[in-house]
């Protein structure tokens, strides 16, 4: 674990094992990946036995590695520890055994059940309360107890009573508790696509990204903050998860930036921001993209398609901001003979690529993500392997060797499924553990698999918890009451009804992760959204990308205090100051909802398509040069107050907006090269 790690962490404080514990826990990580993978290859057991295992590898895993509280011991599992853990990972096998007779006694449950299911549900929340803080586990408290006891509430909120015994049921047992759909994804793709990441990493993708963003914008004006930005988005399109992209991409672009003239916070800033963009950039996206397409029932390749345009005008925002105030404070790049040729670093690890292109090939024509995944974690394995392989052979015949394997590995998961495949990798794991050098590349596979099973415990763990506050509001149907009071606010504006909810996402997401934020606040509005004319995926996006921009707004900012443990510096001025970079962002979605073309939803067209996404760059153009103060030269408050009302007009969607949006930021261009040059003749002048 890294200083900046050990310092801070999205999810709770790790034991540092040695020795039987290490050992213990490697072990245990194994057999988590080891039961997905063959979960997702041949599918052995029923979707609910395989979201209990899910859960129950989850706890068992979550008890070993998270002590009861942040001042215990961090160096041993204590006893009590030990026997929650194999709790836990032993009721989970009571759906298994049971299974026949559950189905038969469905809504009728037994003493025995009840015992099971309510312990289980308490152990879920315990692992959430340990991985990701109180905030979370109170709030599926909340309405646990409006489960319990919401018939005694007045009379505009209370359903009619539910017995013990029906919660429990409903809970523990169905599949709208903690083994609901958000269970089932991350039983299914999400955890895939973290080991596909943590695969890539470990075989050098981080280093293969900060070479190109070094190599490709490092010399130019402001250049270190700009490597940030586009090794972060890099990084977004294998990596879900935006505090981790913090403390990996982080540990090289804070410091780089701090090095040439930025302050620490505006580099924390700019790494928060870019970092937290990885949630919503394709094809990768975080978890909530796998568990909106299984919600919505579309193809994961339709939340791609809409998240695109916005996770790119995301980056855009960013680069804008980090060039205008580089600008601003007349900073230089770095030296171009010490930024790498981006295409040496193409050569030497091309291949990497593959995975990916072929991932996002195998999503856009028609195939399944966990399919998709499948084949995008074996050819990475093939990959690894096969490099170190072919490593001991030179010149030609180490490119005819390497584009056979890779070859086989493509052709036959195409043609003949997982069997061959499996038995191609047992062939390069066997000549490699023969070959010298080859332990330690099978020493990155295994440590791949265990750092995706940590990895996938706090994604995991949420989805299980926030279950308990799924199949409460399907219980009593208590979602309809806010989204009525939406449906209300929406019938006098729309714009209202979009700014409550994106101050609820806020709201809530200063206490809870993304994955959470997302289910509970789309169960409640957008059903509301939709029936006010904002289509599905919009509104849903809506909720998405406001509970990623909750993790950058103060007071508590995840990323921000991520990059803080780096930047060293306070993590509220980093988060004020990475609202003001994102601060274009604000208003994308909000573009979106009035132009559905901009996440080509609809009947879009070409041209539609290139008129609002020309509108949006203008628009962050003006807002960036408003908040930074500077564009040509710095602006003066007259200035920045005239662009900021021209970018308003842009993103308003009412009548003859657009074209005053377009006279005054003509008019504010005008004016601000005008001025520009008379101060520049007037010092020609002097």
């Amino acid at each position: 674990m890294s200083q900046a790690e050990a310092e801070f962490s999205e999810h709770g404080v790790q034991r540092r094992l040695g020795n039987a514990a290490a050992r213990l826990v490697i072990v245990v990580a194994l057999a988590f990946s080891t039961y997905q993978l063959v979960m997702a290859a041949f599918h052995p057991l029923s979707s609910l036995v395989m979201r209990s295992l899910h859960v129950s590898f989850l706890v068992l895993l979550t008890f070993l590695l998270y002590p009861m509280f942040k001042g215990g011991k961090l160096t041993r599992i204590p006893w009590y520890d030990c026997l929650l853990a194999v709790l836990g990972f032993g009721l989970g096998f009571y759906q298994w055994i049971f299974e026949g007779d559950l189905i038969q006694r469905a809504g009728d449950p037994t003493t025995a059940d009840l015992v099971v299911g309510t312990i289980m549900v308490l152990l879920v929340f315990e692992a959430a309360r340990r991985i990701l803080g109180l905030a979370l586990p109170l709030v599926c408290a909340a309405f646990l107890l409006f489960g319990l006891f919401g018939q005694y509430l007045p009379e505009a909120i209370a359903h009619r009573g539910y017995s013990f015994a029906q919660i429990v049921d409903q809970l523990g047992f169905g599949t709208e508790g903690i083994y609901g759909i958000p269970t089932l994804v991350s039983a299914t793709y999400i955890f895939l696509f973290i080991l596909f990441g943590a695969f890539l990493e470990h075989a050098g993708m981080i280093n293969l990204f900060n070479s190109l963003a070094l190599g490709c914008v490092g010399h130019t004006k402001g250049g270190p903050a700009k490597v940030s930005v586009i090794s972060s988005a890099l990084m977004g399109t294998i990596s879900g998860s935006g505090v981790a992209n913090v403390l990996t991409t982080g540990q090289f672009t804070i410091p780089l930036m701090k090095r040439f003239g930025y302050s620490g916070v505006f580099a924390g800033a700019v790494e928060a921001t870019s970092s937290m963009g990885g949630q919503i950039m394709p094809p990768v996206m975080g978890a909530v993209a796998f568990i909106m397409a299984e919600n919505l029932n579309v193809p994961y390749a339709e939340i791609v398609k809409a998240a695109a345009i916005p996770a790119i005008l995301y980056y855009v925002t960013a680069f804008w901001m980090v060039h205008l105030e580089a600008g601003r404070m007349n900073l230089l790049g770095l030296p171009k003979d010490q930024c790498p040729d981006p295409w040496c670093a193409i050569r030497e690890s091309w291949y990497l690529v593959l995975p990916l292109a072929a991932l996002v090939w195998m999503l856009f024509n028609g195939f399944t993500p966990m399919f998709s995944g499948m084949v995008g974690l074996s050819l990475t394995a093939i990959l690894i392997l096969g490099v170190a392989f072919a490593a001991r052979i030179s010149g030609t015949a180490f490119r005819v060797v390497f584009w056979i394997v890779v070859g086989l590995g493509a052709s036959a998961f195409a043609k003949w499924g997982i069997y061959p495949v499996l038995a191609l990798i047992g062939l390069l794991v066997a000549a490699c553990w023969r070959i010298k050098g080859g332990h330690k590349t099978l020493h990155t596979m295994k440590m791949s698999l265990v750092d995706g099973a940590k990895q996938a415990l706090p994604v995991g763990v949420a989805c299980a918890v926030v279950g308990v506050i799924i199949g409460i509001l399907t219980l009593t149907g208590a979602a309809s009451s806010f989204a009525g009071f939406i449906l209300q606010v929406g019938e006098k504006s729309l714009f209202l009804s979009l700014l409550l909810t994106m101050l609820v996402c806020l709201v809530l997401g200063m206490g809870i992760p993304t994955i959470p934020n997302y289910i509970i606040t789309s169960a409640i509005a957008a059903p509301a959204l939709l029936k006010l004319g904002v289509p599905l995926i919009v509104s849903h996006m809506f909720v998405f990308y406001f509970g990623i921009m909750a993790d950058l707004t103060p007071p508590v900012a995840l990323a921000a205090f991520a990059a803080s443990s780096i930047a060293k510096e306070p993590p509220m001025k980093i988060g004020f100051k990475a609202v003001q970079v994102a601060i274009a962002g604000f208003v994308v979605p909000y573009m979106a909802v009035y132009d559905n073309a901009l996440m080509l939803q609809g009947e879009w067209t070409v041209l539609a398509v290139a008129y609002i996404v020309c509108k949006a760059v203008i628009s962050i153009a003006l807002w960036g040069a408003a908040a930074i103060g500077y564009l040509f030269a710095p602006l003066q408050w007259p200035e920045r107050f005239f662009a900021a009302a021209a970018a308003f007009f842009l993103v308003a969607a009412v009548p003859l907006t657009d074209e005053i949006g377009f006279g005054l930021a003509a008019a504010f261009l005008v004016w601000h090269v005008w001025r520009c040059r008379r101060a520049t003749q007037g010092q020609g002048a002097a």
